[in-house]
């Protein structure tokens, strides 16, 4: 098996939200394993999610948690998630920012640019950086 690049997102609490919206956007198996399900005894932390994976029909992994016990905080808040393709792929990459973009910031409106390509991004719900390219031919 090859090695991956995968996008692993810190939530402060509301990971399993973030996690199902993501999967209502791009869609796929989502697996989620709880604080709980490891062992921790505190209510309040067994539910929250140690671990949480997407797989999506596209080929895209996105993981997420929430922070361990003792952290307070998101490990990591400078980052940006990119979705880009070709023409071919518009109408899909249109369809997840769509979705995506949905009770965002928008921060750039998806539009085609000065370099050709049609290119949004937005700050999502929870906090998470998108970019979108659909590149032209």
């Amino acid at each position: 098996m090859a090695s991956r690049l995968n996008p692993y997102l810190g939530f402060d609490g509301n990971a399993r939200e973030a996690m199902e919206f993501y999967q209502d956007v791009f869609g796929g198996e989502l697996v989620l394993m709880t604080f709980g399900d490891m062992g921790e005894q505190d209510p309040e932390r067994a539910s929250k999610i140690m671990h949480g994976q997407l797989e999506t029909p596209a080929g895209y992994t996105l993981m997420a948690g929430d922070p361990p016990p003792g952290q307070s905080a998101p490990w990591g808040t400078s980052f940006s998630v990119s979705l880009s393709g070709g023409a071919d792929d518009a109408a899909e990459l249109r369809g997840y920012w769509e979705k995506i973009s949905t009770g965002a910031e928008i921060t750039c409106p998806l539009d085609k640019q000065m370099w050709g390509d049609e290119f949004g991004s937005c700050n999502d719900r929870f906090g998470v950086s998108w970019l979108v390219n659909i590149g032209q031919a």
